[in-house]
């Protein structure tokens, strides 16, 4: 049960969007360590973990065997092998869970749910972070996601958690027809319901509002073919392909081509760079485009965004995608197969302050592909930007659904901080997205196509971007304190009262 419930978790996500898979998948999970001892909760929180990540990332296998020329049986084995690395929080949480916080009526609501927030928080900066397979992802189009402003992805996890640990409680409950069990737990099913409900009211909430300008955007989709992008005698028509289909553009305000658009280095590309920056200035445009840069001192390189025309900066990408931009160990792992030798796999790390990228007087809080995944650094590079983008290249990961849950978390970004978002990619999937996490506008993956849109520039900030995740953390701290000391006084007062603590 504990390896289905975790393998059902997935199919809340994009492209299934069958939300009552996530709250089925908590729920099952929490039966299955709710009446076990602390060990076997945690090996049934590893089999959880093995279904989640088995399928929720099994479109890794895409880029080791098709791009990476690892056999079928060896890039099984490594993707394996990257679940079971992944698998200890959730592990742990379990263990957690059954050691320290499931007593009383109250374990399965509040323990379960705050320890729960709690891994997903962990999983966002342990060893970098994989902040991938979060529950409040799947419930981004529903009612619940309006708490996404006001705490952010892990309040919306915290919302569908609680919903299943009263969901549980409840099924106990039913079938207990003890008078405490029952009047026990009316105060859990009310504040559960209050939470999910009020999601309808906090719709009606403006965090922030328009300031009056707006913008047309074209975002540029090459669909360039991963196997011949970087050969050299591609560098190029590369550029003149993208020039090509910006041509008709360029009365746009802002034109964004997508993560390394140019594979030239920034300082091999200066004559067609200055071209293109003397056409932007010609016509009032921002020309965005992603860009390998690299540093004259060092000798390292970067993957890198550059403003040319009205706009100017250029950022470097600060979180890098662990063998597919570093490869760890490197000295024992580098050369072994061909996956990691791909392009890109040797990159430098950028400062984590950078002035960043403006268009115009307009200030963009950037992210370069899997940065975008990390709601704390997307939100404290939000402070004072009218707009953010993300650039990316998911043709790594072909026809699989890593690139369609790639852009689900890129909505809940917009949402959380109350912006526009532009997201330009090389195959899919390219979008605009309003500050609800609304797409706007969109073009079909694999195909080439340029999306011609309008952004509004908004003012005001939301709680979120204010105060990022510390409040629901705080809640969650708070949860797991109030769990462990009611049980111990509430076993004082049992005690003082010669009872027996199976009454409580």
């Amino acid at each position: 049960m504990a390896l289905l419930a975790g393998c059902s978790l997935p199919l809340s996500f994009a492209p299934f969007d069958f939300w009552p898979a996530g709250l089925l998948s908590v729920l099952l999970l929490l039966a299955c360590v709710d009446r076990v001892d602390p060990r076997e909760a945690a090996l049934r929180g590893f089999l959880y973990a093995f279904g989640m990540y088995g399928i929720g990332v099994s479109w890794i296998y895409v880029s080791i065997h098709i791009y990476g020329a690892a056999p079928p049986p060896l890039a099984v084995v490594m993707v394996l092998l990257f679940v079971v690395f992944l698998s200890p929080v959730q592990v742990l949480q379990c263990y957690l869970y059954a050691r320290f916080f499931r007593s009383g009526l109250l374990g399965p609501v509040l323990g379960f749910t705050s320890i729960w927030v709690l891994q997903e928080w962990v999983r966002s900066w342990l060893l970098t972070g994989f902040p991938w397979l979060y529950v409040g992802y799947g419930y981004l189009d529903t009612n619940v996601s309006n708490w996404a402003p006001l705490l952010g992805v892990f309040g919306v996890s915290y919302v569908v958690v609680l919903a299943a640990g009263v969901l549980y409680v409840g099924s106990k409950a039913y079938l207990n027809s003890t008078k405490v069990s029952r009047t026990g737990l009316v105060v859990p099913l009310l504040a559960a319901g209050l939470l999910w409900f009020s999601g309808m009211a906090l719709a009606r909430v403006d965090w922030v509002r328009p300031a009056g300008q707006s913008l047309t955007v074209s975002a540029v989709q090459g669909n360039v073919d991963q196997a011949t992008k970087w050969l050299p005698e591609m560098r190029i028509p590369l550029i003149d392909l993208y020039r090509q289909l910006s041509q008709d553009r360029w009365s746009s305000d802002i034109i964004v081509w997508p993560e390394a658009a140019i594979t030239l280095f920034r300082e091999q590309a200066g004559i067609y760079l200055n071209s293109l920056d003397a056409t932007a200035k010609e016509t009032n445009t921002t020309v965005i485009t992603g860009i390998m840069s690299r540093d004259p001192v060092s000798g390292s390189y970067f993957n890198s965004v550059l403003a040319l025309g009205e706009g100017s900066g250029i950022y470097h990408k600060r979180k890098l995608v662990p063998f597919g931009e570093y490869v760890p160990l490197e000295d024992q792992l580098r050369g072994l197969i061909k996956f990691f030798d791909l392009p890109l796999s040797n990159t430098a790390t950028g400062l984590q302050q950078q002035l960043g990228l403006t268009a115009g007087p307009y200030k963009i809080s950037t992210s370069v592909c899997y940065e975008v995944v990390y709601p704390e650094l997307v939100r404290t590079s939000v402070a004072g930007a009218d707009l953010l983008l993300t650039l990316s290249n998911d043709t790594w990961f072909g026809e699989s659904i890593g690139p369609l849950q790639h852009m689900q978390i890129a909505r809940m970004r917009a949402l959380e901080n109350g912006r526009y978002l532009i997201r330009a990619t090389n195959n899919g999937v390219t979008a605009i997205v309003d500050h609800r996490g609304k797409i706007s506008g969109t073009i079909p993956q694999f195909s080439r196509d340029v999306l011609t849109d309008t952004v509004q520039i908004m003012t005001g900030e939301t709680p979120f971007s204010r105060w990022g995740s510390w409040p629901i953390l705080i809640v969650c701290l708070m949860g797991l304190v109030w769990q462990r000391l009611g049980g111990w006084v509430r076993g004082r007062i049992f005690e003082s009262a010669g009872m027996d603590r199976q009454e409580e």
